[in-house]
């Protein structure tokens, strides 16, 4: 998996009060909610790279594990 880089984002206090309610409802930490939402954003406008792939986690990782992550083992 590639590093993740972190970085400061300002915001308006009523902007954040509406992500942590939201990022509640989902049960993801606002950070993971902002993340969900900026690849959303990125797929919808056609602007996420497309050989990156999205796991259960909401995640990207390398195409060579796409595979063996899309397919589940039957019991």
């Amino acid at each position: 998996m590639s590093a993740r880089k972190p970085f400061l984002l300002r915001t308006d206090p009523e902007v954040l009060a509406a992500l942590q309610r939201w990022a509640a409802d989902e049960l993801r930490s606002v950070n993971g909610q902002i993340d969900y939402l900026l690849r959303q954003g990125l797929r919808q406008a056609g602007r996420l790279p497309p050989r990156a792939q999205i796991d259960g986690s909401g995640r990207e990782r390398s195409p060579d594990r796409s595979e063996s992550l899309l397919t589940t083992k039957e019991p």
